[in-house]
């Protein structure tokens, strides 16, 4: 039997190469399955970790301002020398500034911080996860970072964050970086918003972040103001376009300044492994994740992966590390079966440990497959 292996990290413990490994070990119990492994990921935080083991991949490490404009190393790839894989949650991520969220003044500065290091290595191809933001600017500090300049009515540079917008009256692109006309942009989102409105990214996503009530309101309008005035210099310049209002509209920025290209992350990653024709040279699909609940269903790994192999026919069960009662939903979204690997009662840091993660999942892997050979 041909079995292809495409199963997402367990984060905290296992990453997607070695859970695949452990997979194919167990797989291979019997000498007539051939296992093929491939690491993947959704392009939203711990996509970089979860491709690191791609063949020609290297993790970069570069200085970049964090969301409060300190100092910070980030890390991305770069694949073949011609490809970044990068996380906009490297730079400006939640996480780096969760005891100090500042709604009004974080920026993406440092996303633009990680793609200028990147075209000084020649690099023209990037895909770009934008989720786990803690920012709401419309990705105005990015352009900054890569030359765009925004005034006020007197020709003074406004501050960093959406705080700024507030006397925003003028942008000059005279020095947006010329190298960015050469390159392709994918950016991996999985949120369709637009910028402003009832779904807009303020009103859905800052409150998250740390935006009040009324911040919300007045995030919501300076987001419309800079939308206008965007439109003097890029007079297609489009709001409501599906993933406009991602990462506190960051996916707006990408889409209108950079003519990226906006897509559920599994995609763009499946595109990039070549994986539509490992399918359909295999008889069963594996997959997984740590944890699979209500959210697995709406398109995490598991389910772009599912859905990918049922255009080919192909039977598709999962393994992951806990479930809830909600993860039954995924059986309605492509996956035939899924298998929860806990073995008995232990705590989660139990769980998570390596060694007992790695024990968990072949004895789970090995005894699916003694089942499946029941019927073979």
């Amino acid at each position: 039997m041909n079995i292809l292996v495409l199963i997402d990290s367990f984060k905290g413990s296992l990453s997607s190469l070695e859970a695949g490994e452990i997979i194919k070990k167990a797989c291979e119990q019997d000498p007539s399955n051939k296992v093929t492994v491939r690491p993947v990921a959704d392009g939203g935080e711990g996509t970089i970790d979860s491709l690191k083991d791609i063949k020609n991949a290297k993790i970069i490490e570069v200085d970049v301002h964090n969301p409060l404009m300190e100092h910070h190393t980030a890390r991305y790839l770069i694949v073949d020398d011609k490809l970044a894989i990068m996380e906009m949650s490297e730079s400006s991520g939640l996480t780096l500034i969760k005891d100090n969220l500042d709604p009004m003044n974080a920026t993406t500065f440092g996303v633009g911080d990680m793609i200028k290091d990147a075209l000084d290595k020649n690099i023209r191809e990037f895909i770009i996860g934008i989720g786990g933001s803690a920012t709401t600017d419309g990705g105005m500090g990015m352009l900054r970072s890569l030359g765009v300049r925004f005034f006020d009515e007197d020709g003074i540079e406004i501050s960093n964050g959406p705080i700024g917008i507030i006397d925003l009256e003028k942008i000059d692109m005279e020095n947006f970086d010329k190298r960015l006309k050469e390159c392709t942009f994918q950016i991996a989102c999985d949120v369709d918003n637009p910028l402003c409105g009832e779904r807009g990214s303020a009103r859905v996503f800052a409150p998250q972040k740390g935006a009040t009530p009324e911040q919300v309101e007045e995030l919501d309008k300076l987001l419309g103001k800079y939308h206008q005035v965007t439109k003097k210099v890029i007079s297609d310049a489009n709001d409501t376009i599906e993933g406009a209002g991602a990462a506190g509209g960051l996916g707006y920025a990408f889409k209108n300044y950079l003519n990226a290209e906006l897509k559920p992350g599994i995609e763009i990653i499946m595109e990039m492994l070549g994986a539509d024709e490992l399918i359909k040279i295999s008889d069963l699909i594996i997959t997984g994740e740590g944890k699979m609940d209500f959210q697995t269903s709406m398109g995490k790994t598991p389910v772009g992966i599912a859905n990918a192999a049922k255009k080919y026919n192909k039977k598709v069960i999962a393994f992951c590390g806990v479930c809830d009662n909600d993860a039954v939903s995924v059986n309605d979204r492509g996956i035939d079966a899924f298998f929860p690997i806990l073995n008995g009662c232990m705590s989660t840091d139990e769980a998570m440990d390596k060694k007992v993660s790695e024990e968990n999942l072949y004895r789970s892997v090995d005894q699916v497959m003694k089942l499946i050979n029941l019927w073979r």
